[in-house]
């Protein structure tokens, strides 16, 4: 039920949030402590990615989930991008520079107190987040708003099996995980991608902001509209990811200088980078939807769960050469 997975994890988010603030001065153990943490919020990010359908299904009517779903599952996005402003706009750069061998002994003081206030705000938000939920979260509404929140659904092995042979579940999770999955790993790291193009990290994080949200207002319409029509999904995923394709063939084209001769501009990056993350994440209620119609009745948080195990394979692919950029 959603009353005992959302307090697992927030609970899991509030101990994760809490490691990486303990005062410890050796910074080996520090860094393990953080490391801790971050497994722990990662073990919980899951159910927050997953949640929305399930959530949808069960409070709310067949011509209310995609509205639902989609201001559930953005409502998260809204996070991130208050992640790309707070960052920036809290922690100064390192002497406007990226090199922190070029910092100064006050300044690399400064930036550490900054980085554990951040710290300490976001273990109270999840704390208290954890609190309200403690309070009052029920599992499920008096009475089902739907034959498919009343309908028994199959078991975790069937579900597995049924999903593995779908061929056309496999082909929808690959078209959501290729895109979605590189994306968030290429957005979360893009201020380092921008750096060698001279475009700050505050730049950086008012992209990331403004295509999330973006992103966010569009997914909401869109869902809203699949509502009121009916059987118009694929339609328009492939709107949607028409446009995120021209917008990221825009962003490589104006980034490739020395080939293409296009000009590079703070407005080109930041209209094309937006675009991108506007369509993009704006793509995600709908697919959702897609998944749960596709195979039912299998659950929707496995379906989904095994979705997100794809995308997040794919950003780790990503965020694995990543490691090397430097080189």
């Amino acid at each position: 039920g959603l009353r005992v997975t959302v307090l697992l994890t927030s609970s899991l988010m509030v101990l994760g949030a809490g490691l990486r603030c303990v005062p410890v001065s050796d910074l080996e153990i520090r860094k393990k402590l953080i490391h801790g943490g971050q497994l722990l919020n990662g073990l919980a990010g899951p159910t927050v990615m997953n949640a929305a359908p399930f959530l949808s299904t069960t409070w709310f009517s067949p011509d209310e989930r995609a509205t639902a779903t989609a201001i559930a599952s953005l409502l998260n996005y809204l996070g991130a991008a208050g992640a790309f402003l707070v960052g920036p706009l809290v922690v100064p750069p390192p002497n406007g520079s990226a090199h922190l061998l070029l910092v100064s002994q006050s300044n690399t003081e400064h930036i550490k107190d900054r980085i554990e206030a951040v710290l300490y705000a976001e273990f109270g938000m999840v704390s208290l987040i954890f609190s309200a939920a403690l309070a009052y979260f029920p599992s499920r509404p008096p009475f089902p708003p739907s034959v498919a929140a009343a309908s028994q659904r199959l078991s975790y092995r069937r579900s597995f099996c049924r999903l593995l042979s779908n061929f056309r579940f496999l082909m929808i999770a690959l078209a959501y995980a290729i895109p979605l999955g590189v994306f968030s790993g290429w957005s979360g790291v893009l201020d380092l991608i921008l750096t060698p193009v001279h475009v700050s990290q505050v730049d950086a994080g008012w992209i990331g902001f403004w295509s999330i949200v973006g992103g966010c207002v569009v997914g909401i319409a869109m869902a809203r509209f699949a509502d009121f029509i009916r059987g118009m999904l694929k339609f328009i995923l492939l709107l949607l990811l028409s446009g995120a394709t021209l917008a990221s063939t825009w962003f490589t084209l104006t980034c490739l200088t020395s080939v293409t001769h296009l000009p590079l501009t703070t407005a080109t990056l930041y209209t094309s980078c937006i675009l991108l993350g506007i369509f993009l994440n704006s793509s995600v209620p709908i697919f959702f939807e897609l998944f749960v119609e596709t195979v039912y009745p299998v659950p929707e948080g496995i379906t989904c769960g095994v979705v997100t195990f794809l995308s997040n394979v794919f950003m780790g692919v990503l965020l694995f050469f990543l490691t090397f950029y430097h080189t």
